[in-house]
């Protein structure tokens, strides 16, 4: 007696039209699933989806949403369904930053971040959640920071340190339907978002520091991310969930100042 056809998986990656969410787009369309780049640009994510078009990396489209308004979210997983009939996979990695001390916090600003790292990953599963229900499957993949752990910028651990709880909160309701609900807390990537207001020396400066405190002595880049991800959204993962996995070279072990400064990468020599 022989199968049925093998249905194509679907996956949503927010924030697509950036570096990290277009690495996250690639990942998964080597994995065979047809991935829809969400982005509140829309010309940058037609223009992001074609480029991956083009590389022949498989199905990809780039949709318009804005994921800090909860009525552009229910329309956009609409769209998604009818026009793919089912939604497999949903990747929050949309977010925006605010920089500043307490002193200078704006609650506009504040409202601003959480609308989007927070609320906006709530009301898209909110929205996928009679999708889910129906087929009996899914996965979430939520992009955290290490800085849940670490500390920073008010706005911006605090939804951060937010996506850790809701992670768990959705890992346990979402369990019924076999949804998996997991994070991928990444460390510094050298990405628009994390140069922004930046000046070229400030950056390299604070790079610097995070390479002196990672054991593995390098920023992440994309692609680690995407494979993180990859290992979330494929069937290798199905009896995990509720699970945080930083991304960051050993620095969620935050190791001693001291250490990064006596430990300096040339003294690890290897011995012949």
């Amino acid at each position: 007696m022989s199968e049925g056809p093998t249905l194509t998986r679907v996956a949503v990656v927010t924030g697509g039209a950036g570096s990290l969410g277009s690495a996250i787009a690639a990942r998964l369309l080597a994995d065979d699933l047809i991935v829809v780049l969400a982005d509140a640009d829309k010309a940058r994510a037609e223009q992001v989806a074609a480029g991956l078009a083009d590389r022949g990396l498989g199905q990809v489209v780039g949709w318009q949403v804005d994921v800090a308004d909860e009525s552009s979210t229910q329309a956009f997983v609409t769209r998604v369904a009818e026009e793919f009939g089912r939604l497999d996979c949903i990747v929050n990695n949309a977010g925006i930053n605010r920089r500043g001390s307490l002193q200078d916090l704006r609650m506009s600003d504040w409202d601003a971040v959480m609308a989007v790292n927070l609320r906006g990953p709530v009301t898209l599963c909110q929205a996928a959640l009679p999708h889910w229900q129906r087929q009996g499957s899914g996965r979430v993949i939520n992009i955290g920071s290490r800085t849940w752990l670490s500390g920073g910028p008010a706005a911006y651990v605090t939804s951060k340190a937010g996506v850790v709880g809701l992670t768990r909160a959705l890992a346990v309701e979402l369990a019924a339907w076999d949804v998996t609900v997991n994070a991928v807390a990444p460390g510094m990537v050298d990405s628009p978002l994390t140069r922004q207001g930046r000046e070229v020396e400030d950056f390299e400066s604070i790079a610097a520091v995070h390479r002196r405190m990672t054991p593995l002595r390098r920023l992440a880049i994309p692609e680690d991310v995407a494979h993180a991800v990859s290992f979330f959204a494929s069937e290798h993962s199905g009896f995990i969930t509720g699970e945080v996995l930083h991304v960051c070279g050993g620095m969620q072990m935050a190791p001693a100042p001291a250490t990064a400064v006596t430990n300096p990468p040339e003294s690890r020599r290897v011995q012949g």
